[in-house]
């Protein structure tokens, strides 16, 4: 057997993870607020007339800012957390008052070390998230408690579970470029649920933005919309490049396409194109940056940290590889996995093939997991072991550090000859909060079989392994998905956000997956992709391909473990078995099993 008891080979593979996991530092998780890290050349960069430019990023909880060499080295970054409401299950608020306070506090940071004449351009990204302007571009509440300040649903937010049901139920053609159904993470269904529970609200609608969108408008004053941003989130049709009037119509949506569609917006640029004049004068002083300094035309977080991937090389070779091999995951609360190709791939339960999303003269298709870091953060917080290891050891990316180093130990103790064998017995479906991809079942729980009575840490290790080898097991249901509809075969995947910096995360989807990952040496990978933006809107690179080129740097390289593939083939039956059988309990429960 694979996972044989009684296994003397420690100084095989198990001697590789202590070494690997040896990497993981307790500085290697989320960074506290307004932290920053000059590199090495902080003095002669400073000294120098370099060009640079400045990538924003709004997470679920934060928004960051970095400074950013042309070469894609980050010279500094800043972070700042921002507020969510949450006022009951599944609903979660946020204000872009308050993010865009927090924007132009990083942003000034960043930038203090050079100057303003330095910087060349300007590039956001954000979370696909649902901002409400009224008149004059004021905030318009999306709460039941009326407040003013709370204008922005954000994208985790699953109130509009009906509404999401009832537009599937129409199966419009549109709906084949996000795999057949629309989610409710998406914005159409999010805006006809304020029309029926927020009609003041609705009715005063001057623009609905995504959230990228609303900061190239509050930077510029300029009403675009990014190609990324509509195609992907709001079922805008790029192939007519223009907004259906039939579907939004169908949907309840009308009063949605009066006046040329305005209040959805009816310029629609792609990534990297310059808007307008660049930074307005308000703009420019909130920030503290130079008047017209060029902004470009925004993306969507995740697809900002895979334009910064998808030009990431292994180590120091100048070989072009094909971009269509390469799946970038940006891994953090949630995941999203992202893969280009030139010609359409049309995938049941992956959204796209959005055309021109990320790069022109390519098919971005996205899977993704609506909650990774966040499930982790779940599992570690509610085992009754977390408050003798946060006494123990503070703060929580130090816990993970000590049950990443533990695991090998208890593999050893046991006899074990892999760490993955710990979980011989323990099998998990991870979508405590629905499946996004490839199911695209929102209704989706989790499962956990293999309990025992074990107690105490050992049970918490135990337990934290086999949820991120469940995740990982849902990146390869993704991947086979894509492979069944003819896309073309992966030869890499790409990892960066917070889970990147987990090691054992990234060597369970290698050895999972049956893939190398490529780690980039540039961690914030993110904040690259969005000055990668700002780069080639300034004219810096002649195309945001380019920009990716250039700024992509190169990585390290993670092999997968050949030596545990027939165990994981075992387990991904499994895996697959437990989708199977949640589906025969709801038809048990709800009568419908003869």
């Amino acid at each position: 057997m694979f996972c044989q008891k009684g296994w003397k080979g420690g100084k095989g593979h198990l001697s590789q993870v202590f070494q690997l996991l040896s990497l993981f530092t307790v500085q290697d998780l989320y960074k506290p607020v307004i932290e920053s890290s000059w590199k090495a050349s902080k003095k002669m960069s400073k000294q120098t007339q370099s060009s640079y430019f400045v990538g924003v990023d709004v997470g679920t909880g934060s928004a960051r800012a970095a400074l950013v060499a042309a070469n894609g080295r980050v010279v500094e970054q800043a972070v700042q957390e921002i507020k969510t409401w949450t006022p009951e299950p599944d609903y979660y608020e946020q204000s872009t008052e308050d993010i865009w306070s927090a924007i132009c506090k990083v942003v000034k940071h960043v930038i203090a070390g050079v100057k303003k004449s330095q910087v060349k351009g300007i590039g956001f990204d954000a979370t696909c998230s649902l901002v409400v302007l009224g008149l004059n571009g004021l905030p318009l509440t999306v709460s039941k408690s009326g407040e003013e300040e709370r204008n922005v649903i954000l994208w985790m937010d699953h109130r509009a579970d009906k509404e999401t049901a009832e537009i599937n139920a129409k199966k419009h053609p549109l709906l084949q470029y996000v795999g057949g159904q629309v989610s409710l993470e998406m914005e159409v269904p999010k805006l006809l649920w304020l029309k029926r529970n927020l009609s003041k609200t609705f009715g005063s609608i001057w623009r609905v933005f995504d959230l990228p969108d609303f900061l190239t408008w509050r930077a510029t004053g300029v009403d675009t919309r990014s190609l990324c941003s509509v195609v992907c989130k709001w079922n805008y049709d790029a192939a007519a490049n223009s907004w259906n009037e039939e579907f939004l119509c169908g949907a309840g949506l009308q009063e949605l396409t009066s006046n040329n569609f305005e209040k959805l917006g009816s310029d629609v640029q792609p990534p990297g194109k310059r808007v307008g004049k660049g930074l307005s004068a308000c703009a420019a002083e909130d920030l503290g940056l130079s008047v017209g300094t060029v902004v470009s035309t925004s993306l969507i977080d995740a697809h900002a940290g895979a334009l910064g991937m998808f030009g990431c090389r292994a180590g120091s070779s100048e070989d072009v590889d094909d971009v269509q091999g390469k799946m970038a995951l940006i891994a953090g609360t949630s995941t999203c996995h992202m893969s280009i190709t030139r010609e359409a791939c049309f995938a049941k339960g992956v959204w796209g093939p959005y055309q021109d999303a990320i790069i022109p003269g390519y098919f971005l298709n996205e899977g993704g997991q609506s909650i990774a870091g966040h499930l982790l953060d779940h599992v570690l917080k509610s085992h009754e072991s977390y408050v003798e290891l946060k006494e123990l050891l503070g703060e929580d990316k130090n816990i993970y550090q000590h049950l990443n180093q533990l695991l090998p130990k208890l593999a050893a103790a046991r006899g074990l000859s892999e760490v993955c064998c710990l979980t011989q017995d323990v099998h998990v479906w991870p979508d405590l909060h629905g499946n996004r991809s490839p199911v695209a079942d929102p209704t989706l729980r989790g499962i956990i079989t293999g309990l025992d009575m074990t107690r105490g840490i050992e049970s918490l290790a135990i337990k934290y392994l086999s949820y991120i080898q469940a995740l990982a097991y849902g990146t390869r249901h993704i991947i086979e998905n894509l492979y069944q509809h003819k896309r073309a075969p992966f030869q890499t995947l790409l990892f960066c956000g917070g889970l990147a910096k987990n090691p054992l995360y990234v060597q369970c989807h290698a050895d999972i997956c049956n893939l190398p990952a490529l780690i980039p040496d540039e961690q914030e990978m993110v904040l690259v992709g969005a000055a990668a933006l700002g780069a080639a809107a300034a004219g810096h690179f002649d195309s945001v391909e380019s920009a990716s080129k250039a700024m992509g740097g190169t990585g390290q390289l993670m092999e997968p473990n050949r030596q545990t593939l027939e165990f994981h083939n075992r387990k991904y039956k499994v895996f697959l078995r437990l989708l199977e059988h949640q589906r025969q309990y709801r038809s048990i429960m709800n009568g419908e099993d003869r």
